[in-house]
């Protein structure tokens, strides 16, 4: 099983979101919750192309919260790298 981690700036990200957003209390269980499959399946993600090349993909808790993910399959590590808004023009799954 892998491990899934968040970085710091993913955890500020998802923090920033929380406050902007309005999201309820309980967000942070629900997006443990959303990452818990990737510790059995870690590319179940889609990968990502352009300037985050290299990068997967999960929705969740709501379909516009984009989780992006490192994998490091030799030491059986997923990272969480990035916590977006997908309907930004800046998020990761936007055509450019």
């Amino acid at each position: 099983m892998a491990t899934v981690e968040l970085t710091r700036l993913a955890v500020d990200e998802l923090e920033t979101l929380i406050r902007t957003h309005s999201l309820p209390a309980d967000t942070k269980q629900r997006v443990q919750a959303s990452l818990r499959p990737l510790e059995r399946f870690p590319r179940v993600g889609p990968e990502l192309s352009g300037r985050y090349s290299g990068l997967r993909f999960l929705l969740g808790p709501w379909r516009w919260l984009l989780l992006v993910y490192t994998l490091d399959e030799a030491n059986d590590r997923v990272t969480v790298v990035s916590v977006q808004d997908a309907r930004s023009s800046g998020a990761a799954t936007g055509t450019r």
